[in-house]
């Protein structure tokens, strides 16, 4: 018979909370065996939540834990049947370790889990002497708590979305706890209709939490936030920005390019398409990072192109208050100024600029950012990529918010 110095020790390690261990047998090819007492002789009603003490059966039986220096470990459990002395009906008393209905151990679920994001099922199950069919069950289990489950203490939220299927316009929403790095939510649409039901589901104590809500300067985002949100400052990702006019800066490059190359003139037209040619990425890269070489063909554009080095000029003026301003009244008064300098330049961009002034100078004060979304965006496109895409979407997102769980 084990003493009782080693039942406590074997409990301690164990580290359940609400059993002991009162007796264990080690079986040769089979494994450590431990039998395991609750500590309380009560238990909670799950219908009125009253307590009771009234034991009306026991239900013994075994499950596997997680493994003791390679040694495989099962437990022998009574989940007890007490009847209510309130309701006057039979329960069962709930365990924090297992499932109902379930012959593992929560933890060893998690642990397969895990493996499985590293490796396949069929790996995992050979290694982890269990069948694909609980892993399956395990990964089921896992997905239906992480669906149920809410950010906590999420403060800074940032939105964004990626293609499904590239080209195709089938986009999926991403929701990202900006300040744990960490993916909260992905759904299949990106439809105001979609995420609307999905924030509700957090709750109001969720989202009157929410200081700050990154997004790209598309509205509907914005009008979601602002219904939802009564706390929440509306950021304008700089980034966006910044792309917009990159974008407005490489059309006026293709223009100047394509009018080049209709010249009928032989030396003015070869003078023009030697500085234009390969200029996309030194016109584009920030200014600074460029090396001797690009710096080179930089001056070189700017030589056969006025209106392009006005541009560049611009663009990296614009790039500098982002960069330097600290404060949103600086940043407000230099974004003012950039505009009487270069809206001619960039007409498209000074639109967009003065409609969503109010959530680009709030960047200004928190410097808050879709940096981390773009890499947990790019984490999501290798996810998408190792699976060879993915037929159903809510493997896909099970996939991908297990990645962040561990």
């Amino acid at each position: 018979m084990p003493s009782k110095p080693k039942n406590k020790l074997l409990s301690e390690l164990l580290n359940l909370k609400g059993v002991k261990v009162k007796g264990y047998q080690n079986y040769q090819d089979i494994g450590i065996i431990l039998v395991l007492s609750a500590t309380q002789k009560q238990a909670i009603c799950h219908r009125c939540q009253n307590k009771s003490n009234k034991l009306h059966q026991n239900h013994w039986y075994t499950i596997k834990d997680l493994p003791i220096l390679d040694q495989p470990v099962y437990l022998t459990i009574n989940r007890r049947q007490f009847k209510c002395q309130h309701c006057r009906i039979p329960f069962s008393e709930e365990l924090d370790y297992v499932n109902k209905k379930r012959r593992y151990t929560k933890r060893l679920a998690q642990d397969i889990v895990q493996q499985v994001l590293a490796d396949d099922i069929k790996t995992v199950a050979q290694k982890k002497a269990v069948s694909e069919e609980e892993i399956q069950t395990m990964l089921r289990d896992v997905g239906e708590e992480l669906i149920k489950s809410k950010p906590n203490g999420l403060k800074k939220l940032g939105i964004d979305e990626i293609a499904l299927i590239k080209g195709q316009g089938n986009y999926c929403a991403v929701l990202v706890d900006l300040e744990a790095s960490k993916l909260v939510g992905i759904l299949e649409g990106r439809t105001q209709d979609e995420l609307r039901k999905t924030l509700q589901q957090w709750g109001k104590e969720v989202l009157i939490q929410i200081e700050e809500v990154s997004i790209d300067l598309w509205k509907p985002y914005k009008n979601l936030v602002e219904e939802l949100m009564p706390n929440a400052q509306v950021v304008a990702d700089r980034f966006h920005v910044m792309k917009q006019v990159n974008e407005e800066l490489d059309r006026q490059r293709k223009k100047e390019r394509n009018a080049a190359e209709k010249l009928k003139e032989s030396a003015e037209k070869e003078k023009l398409l030697s500085g234009l040619k390969k200029s996309k990425y030194v016109l584009l890269k920030n200014e600074k990072n460029l090396n001797n070489k690009g710096q080179e063909k930089l001056k070189q554009v700017k030589e056969v192109s006025p209106v392009l080095s006005q541009m560049h000029k611009g663009k990296e003026e614009l790039r500098k208050i982002f960069d330097g301003e600290e404060n949103w009244g600086m940043g407000l008064l230099k974004l003012g100024d950039w505009l009487l300098s270069f809206y001619k330049y960039f007409p498209n961009s000074k639109k967009t600029i003065i409609r969503w002034i109010g959530e680009i100078i709030s960047y200004f004060d928190q410097r808050t950012t879709q940096g981390v979304v773009e890499g947990i965006n790019n984490k999501i496109k290798l996810i998408k990529r190792s699976g060879y895409g993915f037929r159903n979407f809510d493997n896909f997102k099970l996939r991908c918010l297990l990645c962040w769980r561990y």
